[in-house]
């Protein structure tokens, strides 16, 4: 009987997006790529936990003991000090982290099927609607993104934003502005794609449209989709924390929000009041920081110039460890 031969060990692991592109790095790439997976991933599994890990809610303002006291300092029953209004800053700092990751799937996902879906028949129907489409897209760009965010909530809630018209404002002001380089990447790679051997076989056997899209053009066509995903991802948060520091983001009985807090701890840093501004500024810092650098380690990776010097550099300090 012959034997067969074992599946090597981690295989899967190797297949995981993110886990094959750290196997692939080195040096400087390996560093920003692992420094900004574990910032992002430590925000997702606060915003996961928030209503574990947070000591109060988000819009609690007193508990057994009584009221909270307004622009209290941090101390051992509010570590992060308290705002004026008598909300504690380290959970609404906490809680403000869900609104931010629902912002960014939101505007991901809207953004992901519109583009993708109009660049798939466009580059690969062509015609006068792909002319038209093409316009409007490069047409698109000249709005900014947080302007047209003001637009849409005043729209969706003239100005009072619940939790999910302000996730929903945000959201759809990100995905207007970023389903144009989603559709412009994915109608190119489809253009290319369309002409491959392979695409025409499908053809020939009698595949159908529908097909020949969704089985043979779509996977070959969003290899790149990820870098932009993390732009997508850093303005979509960002354009959130822009509503709420302009006061046209959600409400603070209705969730926590980083811009919000900020906007509120203006005037107290003037009298000196510094950790109602401090720490909601440091998650906004940290989490652009942490997906910003992930999707640079990304977009090395993809870079074949990038991925080459830095097998050679890798293979350099191999000879001179030998």
């Amino acid at each position: 009987m012959t034997a067969v031969p074992a599946k090597p060990r981690g295989t899967w692991l190797a297949k995981v997006p993110v886990l094959r592109e750290l196997r692939q790095s080195v040096g400087v790439q390996r560093f920003m790529l692992l420094v900004g997976v574990i910032i992002t991933l430590v925000y997702i599994l606060v915003a996961l936990l928030a209503p574990v890990i947070a000591p109060y809610r988000f819009n609690q303002l007193q508990d057994a003991s009584g009221t909270f006291p307004g622009s209290a300092a941090p101390s051992a029953t509010h570590l992060w000090g308290t705002t004026i209004a008598g909300y504690d800053v380290l959970s609404r700092t906490l809680y403000a982290s869900q609104t931010a990751l629902m912002a960014i799937v939101a505007a991901v996902i809207i953004s992901l099927i519109i583009g993708v879906l109009l660049g798939l028949f466009s580059g690969y129907f062509g015609g006068p609607l792909d002319r038209i489409l093409v316009v409007v897209c490069d047409a698109i760009y000249a709005f900014p993104s947080l302007l047209l965010a003001i637009v849409i909530s005043i729209m969706l809630s003239r100005g009072q934003s619940s939790l999910w018209s302000g996730i929903m404002a945000a959201a759809l002001s990100i995905s207007v502005v970023y389903v144009p380089q989603y559709f412009r990447v994915v109608r190119s790679e489809v253009v290319r794609i369309k002409a491959e051997a392979y695409v025409e076989s499908a053809k020939v056997i009698g595949a159908g449209n529908g097909r020949v899209l969704f089985v043979h053009v779509l996977r070959n066509s969003v290899r790149t989709l990820p870098l932009i995903i993390t732009l997508n991802a850093v303005d979509a948060f960002e354009t959130l924390a822009g509503l709420g520091f302009l006061g046209l983001g959600i409400e603070p009985s209705s969730a926590a929000e980083w811009g919000y807090d900020l906007q509120k701890a203006v005037s107290d840093v003037t009298a000196g009041i510094w950790w109602t501004a401090l720490f909601p500024g440091l998650a906004i810092v940290l989490l652009a920081l942490g997906i910003s650098l992930l999707g640079e380690g990304l977009n090395d990776l993809a870079d074949p110039r990038l991925r080459r010097r830095s097998a050679e550099a890798n293979e350099a300090a191999l000879e001179l460890e030998a």
